[in-house]
């Protein structure tokens, strides 16, 4: 351990070192290291290695660039704590990720986005820290909006990511504000690609849990493409139908009376032969929520007040926590 650390500590100090090229190589090393060892993490930003990867975050040089951000992204899966107190490093993060589509590496913002799931994953110490970045999760947003132009890895960490500050539910406003659904319903219409449908799907399930979503949704035509995953004639993964169902049920939880008629019509149009399919062949809860959403939509109980109102407020969230 003793050798580790002077090995790191070494390498650390020629982070500073007025030459590029061996800033590069010191890069590179601590890279390999974080990757390969992960006893070395915690050794890594004990020896004070993070502001400088932060800093090196805005270089021009897209080598350094890509190795110092994929070396933040090993240090958050077991070194989450001392990355994310360190000042300035979410606000590095965020510049890499703003400049997706001109000065930043591709490399580099695809592990940007990736630490930002990563720091999140797990465990909700860090969501309302950096859920309150407005640049990350504006930066996020944007890289869905070009997702013709995005490569495919990164639009699916920046989904994870995103996916990870959608779980304080607090921050479902912001994401809603920042123009979030116009652009998960893009990808879910223009895309087609399953694993990105379905990753956008579980997306829009936590994001309709908030009263903001209902007005969001309809400029969308929300409900409707919803509706049209359940329909068994598209083809949709089991996944993306169980992502809808709990999409739905969140709205109608969450986005009021005119919200709920809207879901009752789709429903009662498209769906009902999708919801049967998730309740008998979905995961258990996948299962659950369709059966919750039966009752509340089905022709025995759409009088009977008391129970729908018990079925709005047994919550709505997303049965998804993780990809």
């Amino acid at each position: 351990m003793d050798e580790k650390r002077r090995t790191v500590a070494s390498l650390v100090s020629k982070l500073s070192s007025v030459s590029e090229r061996t800033r590069i190589d010191a890069l590179i090393e601590l890279r390999q290291m974080s990757k390969l060892d992960p006893e070395t993490r915690p050794i890594i930003a004990e020896a004070g290695a993070i502001p400088f990867l932060a800093e090196t975050l805005y270089s021009s040089s897209h080598p350094s660039q890509e190795n110092a951000a994929a070396t933040l992204l090993n240090l958050s899966i077991s070194a989450k704590e001392p990355l994310v107190s360190t000042r300035g490093v979410l606000d590095a993060i965020a510049h890499v990720i703003s400049h997706h589509s001109s000065s930043s590496s591709a490399s580099a913002v695809q592990s940007a986005a990736a630490t930002i799931h990563s720091l999140l994953a797990a465990t909700d110490d860090y969501r309302p820290s950096v859920g309150a970045k407005r640049d990350i999760v504006y930066a996020l947003v944007d890289i869905l909006r070009c997702h013709v132009s995005s490569p495919p890895r990164t639009i699916k960490d920046a989904l994870k990511a995103l996916f990870g500050i959608a779980l304080y539910p607090p921050n479902r406003a912001t994401m809603v504000h920042l123009g979030v659904i116009p652009a998960l319903f893009a990808l879910v219409v223009k895309d087609g690609r399953v694993g990105i449908v379905e990753d956008t799907t579980a997306v829009i399930a936590q994001v309709a849990g908030c009263e903001e979503s209902g007005e969001a949704f309809r400029k969308v035509a929300g409900v409707g493409v919803l509706a049209d995953l359940l329909d068994l004639s598209t083809g949709a993964s089991m996944r993306s139908k169980e992502n809808a169902v709990s999409a739905l049920l969140n709205l109608a939880r969450c986005g009021g009376e005119s919200v709920v008629a809207e879901v009752r019509e789709a429903l009662a149009n498209i769906a009902a032969d999708g919801i049967d399919d998730v309740e008998d062949n979905g995961s258990a809860k996948g299962k659950n929520k369709a059966k919750l959403l039966k009752v509340l939509f089905g022709d025995d109980d759409v009088n009977d007040d008391n129970s729908s109102n018990s079925v709005l407020s047994s919550g709505g969230g997303s049965q998804f926590d993780s990809f």
